[in-house]
């Protein structure tokens, strides 16, 4: 109980620490920034967390259990090409091709979740062979051709303003986020898959001991960070229409930098989905924040990399004095 506590304070100080960060960046490009304070840059900072945040909450999960999924990117992009490719070419509608978007992105889940839990290999191994497996599928299904989703005059542009923008503009995505985000928390707070999720981080040999199924719960924490992935494809399907085969690399690591900088340790069994959501709106606003002072997109790289690693400093910090 008292370690259970620990880790709790520990949450909830890395969540206050991200709040602040978020308030104060936010705060900062407000005043520093040209035209940052206004609704359409704000609308802007929703717009560019969509796909991010959905990849965020999902291996969110697989952190938490001490592991780390490489290939949240590729399966993002090969699920969208697939779905792509069921609606254009295969005939299907526009709802089952969404759809298969999401389930191609829990299959790739499930099997980085075997190639990990049943078969041991290091998790940044098999997800980094899952990476290239979900590049060279999405290209072979599309023939290396650029895929892409109906625009708004088409009878199919429903689906955008399902998933990015309503006909008045009002940004949709945001919704669709945020119920997510809630069915998220229920499952990592509320039930047993969330316990066993932490209890793994915490201590998978302690929990292999009394008796759990390691290999089940772990493969579930991999699935769902899966199918987040694949509902992030549909997002960015929504909000950028083309798809372009063999991209993808480097989503996977703002979704994870989203996660530490929120707070959840690389070390596992500690992590909160809200903690996640502040470190993925913190990304945004920094992308927003210098864009609005003319600086370049490397910039926020440079300085996303900085808060990585200042985050994981801290964590590095506090499990040490807990011990």
């Amino acid at each position: 109980m008292e370690k259970l506590e620990s880790s709790r304070k520990k949450i909830d100080v890395s969540k206050f620490m991200a709040l602040g960060a978020l308030l104060f960046i936010y705060i900062f490009f407000s005043v520093f920034g040209k035209n940052f304070f206004s609704s359409s840059a704000f609308v802007n900072i929703l717009d560019s967390s969509y796909y991010i945040g959905f990849m965020a909450i999902g291996v969110t999960f697989v952190i938490i259990t001490g592991g780390i999924d490489l290939s949240l990117g590729t399966v993002l992009i090969c699920s969208a090409l697939i779905g792509g490719v069921a609606h254009n070419n295969w005939g299907l509608p526009m709802g089952l091709s969404l759809f298969i978007c999401v389930i191609v992105g829990g299959l790739f889940g499930f099997l980085n979740g075997n190639l990990v839990a049943r078969f041991k290999l290091p998790p940044f191994v098999a997800t980094l062979g899952t990476m290239m497996i979900a590049q060279g599928t999405g290209a072979i299904v599309s023939r290396v051709m650029t895929i892409r989703y109906p625009d708004l005059t088409s009878p199919d542009g429903w689906f955008k303003y399902a998933f990015y923008k309503t006909r008045g503009g009002f940004p949709i995505g945001i919704v669709w986020l945020v119920l997510f985000f809630a069915v998220a928390y229920i499952i990592l707070n509320k039930t047993r898959i969330g316990r066993y999720v932490f209890a793994i981080g915490s201590n998978e040999e302690a929990i292999r001991l009394s008796g759990v199924n390691v290999v089940k719960w772990k493969t579930i924490a991999y699935t769902i960070s899966g199918l987040f992935s694949g509902m992030a494809g549909v997002m960015y399907a929504a909000s950028y229409t083309s798809i372009i085969p063999a991209t993808g690399n480097g989503f996977e690591l703002l979704a994870i930098a989203g996660v530490v900088i929120g707070g959840t340790s690389l070390s596992g069994g500690i992590g909160s989905l809200s903690g996640t959501l502040i470190g993925v709106y913190i990304m945004s606003i920094l992308k927003q924040g210098l864009m609005s002072m003319n600086l370049q997109a490397h910039y926020q790289t440079l300085f996303t990399g900085i808060v990585v690693i200042i985050a994981v400093m801290l964590d590095i910090y506090r499990n040490k004095k807990a011990v």
